[in-house]
C-alpha cells in the first residue's frame, strides 16, 4: 500500500487491557459504514507461510514484540485486502482501529495512512476492577494469558510505559474519555456521544 492521496478516515478505540476495546469495537461493527479492525485479529488471519508471516513467527515463538516497522506492514498489507475483498471502501467506511497504533512510533509510522478524526480512550481509572475484570474473562473463555494475576499487572505495567504516551502524540482536541469502568451499555453510550460530529 503506498501513502493514499486520502488517507482513511479513522477513530481510534485506546485503553488499558481490559477496558473494553474489543468490546465496543465488536458493537460499532454492526454499524453501516463502520468497519472494526483489532490488531489481533490482523495478526490471527496472517498466512503463516508468507514472508510476513514468517517473520511475525519468528519474533512471536521468542516471546518478543512484533518491531514496530513490520507491524505497520502488516497492517498495510490486511488494509489492502480488506480494500480488495470489499469489506473496507475508503470512499464511504470509517475504519475503527483497536489495539494499533500501539505506540507512539507507530502512530508516527501510521501518520500518512490515516486521518485520525477521534480517539476514544476508554479509561480505565480503577486498576483493580479492570483486573479483576480480566481474570473473569480469562476463567470464562479460558483465556490462559489472563487467568494469572502477575502477568495481568506486567500487562498494565507494558501499558503504561509504551502506550500511554499515544495520548500525548494526538492533539487534546481529538481525544474523547470514556469512564471504561461503568457498564458496557453506559460505555457505548458514551462512545457513540463521542462519534457524534467526528464521522
Amino acid at each position: 500500500m503506498t501513502p493514499h492521496e486520502n488517507p482513511f478516515r479513522t477513530v481510534l478505540l485506546f485503553g488499558a487491557p481490559g477496558s473494553g476495546k474489543g468490546t465496543q469495537g465488536h458493537i460499532l461493527s454492526g454499524i453501516p459504514g463502520l468497519v472494526h479492525l483489532s490488531s489481533g485479529e490482523m495478526f490471527r488471519e496472517l498466512d503463516p507461510v508468507s514472508d510476513l508471516g514468517k517473520v511475525f513467527l519468528d519474533f512471536s515463538t521468542r516471546g518478543e514484540l512484533v518491531p514496530d516497522d513490520v507491524t505497520v506492514r502488516l497492517w498495510e498489507h490486511h488494509m489492502d485486502k480488506l480494500v480488495a475483498t470489499n469489506r473496507f471502501d475508503p470512499r464511504k467506511d470509517t475504519l475503527i482501529l483497536d489495539g494499533i497504533p500501539r505506540n507512539a512510533p507507530q502512530a508516527k509510522l501510521m501518520e500518512e495512512y490515516i486521518d485520525v478524526a477521534k480517539l476514544i480512550y476508554l479509561e480505565a481509572k480503577n486498576e483493580e476492577q479492570m483486573v479483576a475484570r480480566l481474570h473473569r474473562r480469562a476463567l470464562h473463555e479460558n483465556r490462559l494469558d489472563d487467568a494469572n494475576e502477575d502477568v495481568i499487572r506486567q500487562r498494565f505495567h507494558e501499558y503504561d510505559a509504551e502506550s500511554k504516551p499515544i495520548l500525548d502524540f494526538y492533539s487534546k482536541d481529538r481525544i474523547y474519555s470514556v469512564d471504561a469502568g461503568q457498564t458496557p451499555i453506559e460505555v457505548m453510550r458514551d462512545v457513540l456521544n463521542g462519534l457524534i460530529g467526528a464521522i
